[in-house]
């Protein structure tokens, strides 16, 4: 009986294993790649989503054109007047003429030998303001001098206040209404020791201790030809949003101008980041051929993760057509210095701004408030806005789609590794019953080798 059996070596089951494992290994291979894939296409989205932040957080800087265009006023005698304005004023020039200032009502006493020497005796002031107040300064015969005059009716802080007034010749005591104006002046009535302080306008010259060296009186000055009195020298009212400040009798103009500059500091900042923006799209979307491409870090085509997107190449065209296609009154953002380039790179002239928008502001802020309600809109739909979580815009639908992909991905290479666990851990059972059952088979022919060699010797 003859015959052979054989097995394969170690070496080339293994071979054949390794084989079987890269076959089985191949899928989960392109799994994982498209995975890496999705995750390449959601870190671009992330780019993307940070730089139209970026230009949300911008856009508030023009927002409400009206409450950033600042307004400069101007005086043509500062020494006469000047004034400020508020962002609320109307431009124009306003023509001062006959200016006469506000005054305080001022009166002195006689000269007394100092204003520390007593008086007769104690006694009482009582100061009546045209308005119909009292006030009652009561004066101790200790305090009877101008100096304890002077302190118990500053004590007091109402409508008037004093001083002393001294020289060579003596001391004098001042008194002087607290504010201007007609409605401010008073009169003076004194008792006991301090009678001969009293004074009244009316009273006969000669006959009061006082002298009045300055009477009460209002501002009063025309504004354009139109009569104007102020109880002080501090117009506020007179002309909205501006504060005139009188200073000296006399005419002056103040002209009331628009200054855009802190609009054109904002717009500035949206042309800034839009071209980050459009920027960030281009790179993410971009494809490079090979003859363009770097030789230092490649030889081969290169493209974005998102070339071919069409959410991510329509976001560019929106963003450039909110500057392209804004207009209004007559004004275009090339006329205000915003211009888009061949290449998509968007640019602002702050010179080419501040002349349009001196020759026509309310069109200019026109067309500014346009370009930020529409590109707010385009920003909003991107990545949503509020905190509520109710609108997250598309850039969040588009990763969450992307999310979900890969979720889905790694969960079938997750069974398909498992099944081919299992499958190679059949192969290597059955090799193993089959190496056993060759084993065996080669071990029962060495056998019957030994006893057919054996029955042949016997023979001879």
């Amino acid at each position: 009986m003859s015959g052979t059996v054989s097995s394969l070596g170690s070496s080339q089951v293994n071979s054949q294993l390794a084989a079987v494992q890269a076959r089985l290994q191949k899928p989960i291979t392109q799994l994982q790649t498209q995975v890496a894939t999705e995750k390449t296409s959601i870190s671009a989205w992330g780019a993307i989503q940070g730089t139209i932040s970026s230009l949300s957080g911008a856009l508030a800087g023009i927002k409400d054109v009206s409450s950033i265009v600042n307004r400069s006023a101007t005086s043509s005698a500062t020494t006469v007047a000047t004034a400020t304005a508020t962002n609320t004023s109307q431009t124009g020039q306003y023509n001062l003429t006959n200016i006469t200032l506000a005054k305080q009502q001022e009166i002195y006493s006689a000269v007394q030998t100092s204003a520390s020497a007593p008086l007769s005796s104690g006694g009482s002031l009582t100061i009546t303001l045209k308005s119909g107040k009292t006030e009652n300064v009561p004066v101790a015969a200790s305090s009877a001098t101008l100096n304890g005059i002077a302190q118990a009716i500053n004590k007091l802080s109402g409508g008037v206040k004093a001083s002393i007034i001294g020289g060579t010749g003596g001391s004098r005591l001042v008194l002087q209404s607290s504010a201007t104006g007609g409605s401010q002046s008073f009169t003076v009535a004194g008792t006991g020791g301090l009678a001969k302080f009293s004074y009244s306008p009316t009273s006969p010259a000669g006959s009061s201790n006082f002298t009045l060296a300055q009477a009460a009186s209002s501002a009063n000055l025309k504004i354009n030809g139109v009569p104007v009195t102020n109880t002080n020298n501090t117009l506020t009212t007179a002309v909205a949003g501006v504060t005139i400040n009188l200073a000296a009798s006399g005419s002056t103009k103040v002209t009331v101008g628009s200054s855009p500059g802190a609009v054109a500091g904002a717009l500035d900042s949206v042309a800034t980041s839009l071209n980050s923006a459009i920027a960030a799209i281009t790179k993410q979307t971009a494809y490079v051929p090979a003859s363009s491409a770097n030789a230092a870090s490649a030889s081969s085509a290169k493209a974005g993760p998102l070339l071919g997107n069409f959410a991510a190449s329509d976001l560019s065209n929106q963003l450039l057509t909110a500057v392209t296609g804004a207009a209004a009154s007559g004004v275009t953002s090339n006329s205000v210095g915003l211009t888009v380039s061949s290449t998509g790179a968007v640019s602002f002239n702050s010179g080419t701004f501040a002349t349009a928008y001196a020759a026509n502001p309310k069109g200019v802020a026109s067309l500014v408030s346009q370009i930020y309600k529409t590109l707010s809109s385009v920003t909003t739909s991107a990545i949503g806005s509020g905190s509520s979580g109710a609108n997250k815009g598309f850039i969040n639908a588009q990763t969450t789609s992307l999310q979900s992909q890969i979720t889905s991905l790694t969960s079938e290479a997750g069974q398909i590794a498992k099944n081919n666990n299992n499958e190679l851990q059949i192969l290597i059972q059955q090799y193993t019953v089959s190496e056993a059952a060759a084993t065996s088979a080669a071990t029962t022919q060495a056998y019957l080798s030994i006893f057919s060699s054996a029955s042949t010797s016997s023979k001879g």
